[in-house]
């Protein structure tokens, strides 16, 4: 917020701009700022003009409700208009825009996000919301159903916030507001179900505001099934304990407790990238025997297999499926060996197949998988003798 960037952008506005949000709220938690909001009273055109003139980048990301975003060297900056919400469907607002202040902070959801503060530092304060984050609050402005109304998705953002800010109980009236209202999550994209859910689940320890969710009936709307929140509880506390970063996707792995057809349901109801279904999928179908005592030989013939990120994936969720906390030390040495494992190189090729005699065409693969599976069983050997034997063995009995 007091980067050159930053700088050169405030100056370029030469209006009142005040910082808003999530980087006022982070920066005075002392946590990591990723994104800057800036509010203004200057009207979309005004902000895109003056930035324009300063040769800054500009891009009009959401100009119908006041937004656009600068790019500043690597740093982007959503500057919206102050505005007020006229009307709203659930999902969608229409907006008039303002020049008040706090009539911009009453339409936003939680007292926390709706601290401002300007450049020399001062921070606005229209709701109490400072004293709430102090407190570890998560508290909605104004009348919790109404809020909800304006847009479903702050249902999720609740139990978002509550994952990663809340140290007080959320209020009975919020909680009441949530049940009441919570069949209007249907109405949301599969997108902004997952965006929301992922960043719950990248919190330190998601599992008091999932276990919220669903004593308010809210999992069974977005999550449905049996979740198994033994196995995520255990590797939410590997990850604290070993110092693991979160990591989203493996978590929802180890709550869903089911075969790929379930992934398959949530994956088109969350619109998954084929990366995160793939991923999923091949955790629900995992069925290698992989155990906290598992030998150099075969955890080396496992990870040959299934590739380092694949087998270090199983070896989590395998880690999170065992109850004895005295077996740790050996999944985490497991781990250290899994991510310092160098891949070895099959010393075979095609060539060395037709010198043993095999025509060019579809054997010589034949061959070289027969070869290497053997190579693989006797621990990768680098006998040249031995595989060449091998080879020829292989080649004579096809």
């Amino acid at each position: 917020m007091s980067s050159a960037e930053t700088g050169r952008l405030l100056a370029a506005l030469k209006g009142d701009v005040r910082f808003v949000g999530g980087c006022v709220r982070n920066a005075l938690l002392g946590v990591a700022v990723d994104d800057i909001d800036v509010a203004t009273p200057l009207l979309p055109n005004e902000v895109m003009a003056r930035l324009s003139t300063d040769g800054i980048r500009v891009i009009a990301t959401g100009i119908a409700h006041g937004t656009v975003t600068a790019v500043v060297g690597a740093q982007h900056y959503e500057i919206t208009t102050l505005r007020r919400d006229d009307s709203t469907d659930g999902r969608h607002a229409q907006v008039s825009f303002s020049t008040d202040w706090a009539l911009d902070a009453a339409r936003r959801d939680f007292t926390m996000n709706a601290l401002y503060a300007d450049a020399a530092g001062t921070i606005y304060d229209y709701h109490e919301g400072l004293a709430d984050l102090k407190a570890g609050r998560i508290r909605f402005i104004g009348e919790p159903r109404a809020r909800i109304r304006e847009d479903y998705l702050r249902i999720l953002r609740l139990f978002r916030f509550y994952a990663h800010y809340g140290r007080s109980e959320l209020e009975r009236s919020a909680l009441d507001a949530v049940m009441l209202e919570r069949e209007g999550l249907e109405r949301l994209s599969g997108e902004r179900i997952a965006k929301e859910m992922f960043r719950l689940l990248d919190a330190p320890d998601p599992l008091p505001a999932l276990r919220l969710m669903g004593a308010c009936q809210i999992l069974a709307l977005i999550l449905p099934g049996p979740l198994n929140f033994a196995r995520a509880e255990r590797l939410v506390a590997s990850d604290s304990d070993c110092f693991f970063v979160p990591d989203p996707v493996l978590r929802l792995a180890a709550l869903l407790d089911g075969e790929a057809p379930r992934v398959e349901a949530l994956a088109q109801r969350w619109r998954l990238s084929s990366d995160v279904k793939a991923r999923l999928e091949d955790l629900a179908g995992g069925r290698e025997k992989i155990v906290s005592y598992l030998s150099i030989r075969e955890m080396r013939k496992l990870l040959y297999r299934l590739g380092r990120a694949r087998f270090i994936d199983r070896v989590r969720l395998r880690w999170a499926e065992d109850g004895k906390p005295s077996n740790q030390v050996a999944w985490r040495a497991l781990l250290e060996m899994a991510r310092s494992w160098e891949r070895p190189v099959f010393p075979l090729s095609g060539r060395d197949v037709m010198a043993a005699g095999i025509p060019e065409g579809p054997q010589i693969g034949k061959v070289l998988a027969e070869v290497e599976e053997w190579w693989i069983d006797a621990d990768f050997i680098e006998d040249p003798f031995s595989l060449a034997e091998r080879l020829k063995a292989v080649a004579q009995a096809l």
